[in-house]
């Protein structure tokens, strides 16, 4: 198997692309983060099932509502649940971590997965400043994002195993790896997990094209500039070992529900729970029924209209078509689908509407 075909999915069904699964893990009012994670046990194995392509959890931090602070400890967790079905970082904010850590954290991961891990990096912090500070140990959080593109190379080589003589890092090797290769009776095989660059801007998506690497787009939280990232990484895009051509994706905000107004009671808790984040407010994802009794301010109700916008929701017809339109629109080479709900149960069932909806692969 070449990095390409790792990268590259398969449409199925009626679908115009692949699917993919993006999983914050959110956590409801009155559920625990036990409830979230075992939800996302329940998620990977239908995505599997179903022939969704890639099952990626998101870094975040300080965030009540969302338990995704540990990307690889749930990836070793979905490892254990499945079989198949690609799992993957969407993504790791590389400036909170040491590259070395990474490197031996997804090392670890592609050992228990063989061939089926993704490593998507980010440079955001995943939260605020206050907490990147804490997580970084630093206030300068500028100097991290900027450090970006040398973070990255330094992890790569981590990967490959192959720093040059005379750097200082020569003799370091990130295990398990490819050094475990070279070693007396060594086996290991020198695989790594394919590197995708995420971004919600042009930065991630031009340097991305320059390297040759697969590129996945915010569309979810920065609709606005989809078409300008994907255009500039393609148009940035230089072959690599690992890509001949572009590959992106693009993150969609998409709830399917059995009743179109269950789709609008759902998305407006979500969107509630938008509002308390962007107004320095985090908290667990509110029941339909809080967002129903809550009086919006009128700038609260603006945002709202203008979140849910950008959410592709209703019945399994309508989020279909809605997909299909949003696919013609951006050309992404796979559309990777999160579902943001109070209840497990409700998110779980979006993702069987949609795959009924275009005709995937049913289990036997």
């Amino acid at each position: 198997m070449t990095a390409d075909d790792e990268i590259r999915g398969t449409a199925l069904g009626t679908a115009p692309v692949p699917l993919s699964v993006l999983d914050l893990v959110t956590v409801g009012a009155g559920r625990t983060a036990s409830d979230a994670l075992r939800t996302s046990v329940e998620l990977a194995k239908l995505g599997e099932a179903r022939g969704y392509h890639r099952y990626w959890v998101a870094e975040h931090h300080s965030m009540p509502g969302v338990a995704s602070s540990s990307p690889a400890v749930i990836l070793a967790h979905l490892a254990a649940h499945t079989e198949r079905i690609r799992l993957g970082s969407g993504g790791v904010m590389l400036p909170n971590h040491a590259p070395l850590v990474i490197a031996e954290q997804f090392g670890t991961l592609e050992a228990m997965a063989p061939g089926r891990v993704d490593l998507g990096l980010g440079r955001a912090p995943g939260t605020d400043g206050a907490t990147a500070a804490a997580l970084r140990r630093t206030d300068r959080l500028n100097e991290g994002a900027d450090d970006f593109p040398q973070q990255l190379a330094e992890l790569t080589r981590f990967l490959d195993d192959d720093f040059p003589d005379g750097h200082p890092y020569r003799r370091i090797h990130a295990v398990p790896g490819p050094v475990q290769a070279t070693s007396p009776g060594g086996v290991q095989s020198p695989h790594r997990p394919p590197l995708w660059l995420l971004g919600s801007s042009g930065f991630s998506a031009q340097l991305a094209g320059m390297l040759g690497l697969p590129f996945a787009f915010a569309h979810h939280f920065s609709a606005q500039n989809t078409v300008p990232a994907l255009d500039l990484y393609r148009e940035s895009f230089r072959p690599s070992a690992v890509l001949d051509a572009p590959y992106a994706l693009i993150g969609v905000a998409a709830l399917a529900t059995d009743d179109e107004k269950e789709a609008r009671r759902q998305v407006l808790a979500a969107a509630l729970n938008m509002v308390r984040l962007r107004t320095g407010r985090p908290g667990l994802v509110p029941t339909p029924q809080e967002a129903e009794a809550y009086d919006f301010s009128p700038m609260e109700r603006e945002f709202v209209e203008s979140w849910n916008a950008n959410v592709i929701h209703g019945t399994a017809d309508e989020v279909r078509a809605g997909l299909d339109d949003l696919q013609k629109r951006t050309g992404a080479d796979e559309l990777m689908l999160t579902a943001n709900a109070h209840g497990g149960d409700v998110r779980v069932r979006s993702y069987e509407l949609i795959a009924d909806a275009y005709g995937l692969p049913t289990p036997a």
